[in-house]
């Protein structure tokens, strides 16, 4: 029976920090000095991701100690938590997380975001709160040779996966701005523009990583037989999921980005950002419940582990 609540906790988890990691890295190579803060209210935006991710980590603790203890939360004892806090490596991934979200949400206060220097160096600091959720899931459970691969290509896959949701997630704020004046709607044409050579590497990143984890987590051997398993059918879910983004970021880069830009110089751009708009709602619908699907996947047992 699935444990609805640690999945979503799993889940907030996933989309907080994604958001956080993607939204920092998207004004690294999208946007330039001052439209970080007038366009996305990027330190207050990193101040509530990090304090919720602090929030969500620790609530998240307790569900899988409790599961873990075969209890409830209330049932969690004190010497119980620091083992599993400092003796595993889910407990010291947690501590890791805690430690630079506490530094991302104080430093939000601070006009640190302003410089390059600090927007990298906290950008770098979400890139830790995501990729310490690998040691939750699939990924830090492989054993033998291939346990270091594994770990390797799932904290890539997560780290692309958070850049494309949180650019989807800076794009629908921009483009969701009011008023609409030519200045916002010329700096999301360009960061649409500048977009598609990144969004090409982070496709072929999360293409990439996910074939090995396949290989890993499923097996050549269980490839036709995935309608069979629970795992496998949420898999055929998520990839179909995945088909239906690339499209739709297919149709963004070469019809609906260009035709903002003829807009623009036409002086007339309500039909155009009406309909990139819509489109942009879709795919982060898309990608939010991709992550849930993560989250539900990292419960179950795999075909290659037997599982069902």
């Amino acid at each position: 029976m699935a444990d609805w609540p640690l999945i979503a906790i799993r889940w907030a988890l996933y989309a907080d920090l994604g958001l956080l990691f993607g939204l920092l890295l998207f004004t690294l190579y999208a946007l330039a000095g001052d439209e970080r803060e007038r366009l996305l209210r990027l330190r207050g935006w990193t101040m509530a991701l990090a304090v919720l991710g602090v929030l969500l980590s620790a609530y998240g603790f307790l569900q899988s100690a409790a599961a873990m203890l075969g209890t409830g939360i209330e049932g969690v004892d004190r010497v119980s938590a620091l083992m599993l806090l400092t003796e595993t490596n889910v407990g010291w991934a947690l501590l890791a997380r805690l430690v630079v979200l506490t530094i991302l949400g104080i430093a939000a206060l601070t006009p640190v975001l302003r410089r390059m220097a600090g927007l990298v160096l906290l950008t770098f600091l979400a890139a830790i709160a995501v990729a310490s959720l690998v040691w939750s899931g699939h990924g830090a459970a492989t054993e033998g040779p291939a346990g270091m691969v594994h770990l390797v290509s799932d904290i890539i896959h997560l780290l692309a996966a958070a850049a494309w949701i949180g650019a989807l997630g800076a794009f629908v704020l921009i483009v969701s701005r009011r008023p609409q004046t030519p200045e916002t709607l010329n700096a999301a044409h360009r960061a649409l523009a500048s977009f598609a050579t990144v969004g090409a590497i982070i496709v072929g990143l999360i293409v990439a990583t996910g074939l090995v984890n396949s290989y890993l987590l499923v097996g050549p051997r269980n490839v036709l037989r995935l309608a069979e398993s629970d795992y496998g059918r949420l898999l055929l879910i998520k990839l179909t999921l995945f088909a239906i983004m690339l499209g739709l970021a297919a149709g963004n880069r070469f019809r609906l980005t260009p035709a903002l830009g003829k807009a623009i110089g036409r002086d007339s751009t309500a039909a155009s950002v009406a309909r990139l708009k819509r489109s942009l709602w879709i795919e982060t619908c898309a990608g939010i419940l991709i992550l849930g699907l993560v989250a539900w996947l990292g419960t179950l047992p795999p075909p290659a582990s037997g599982g069902s």
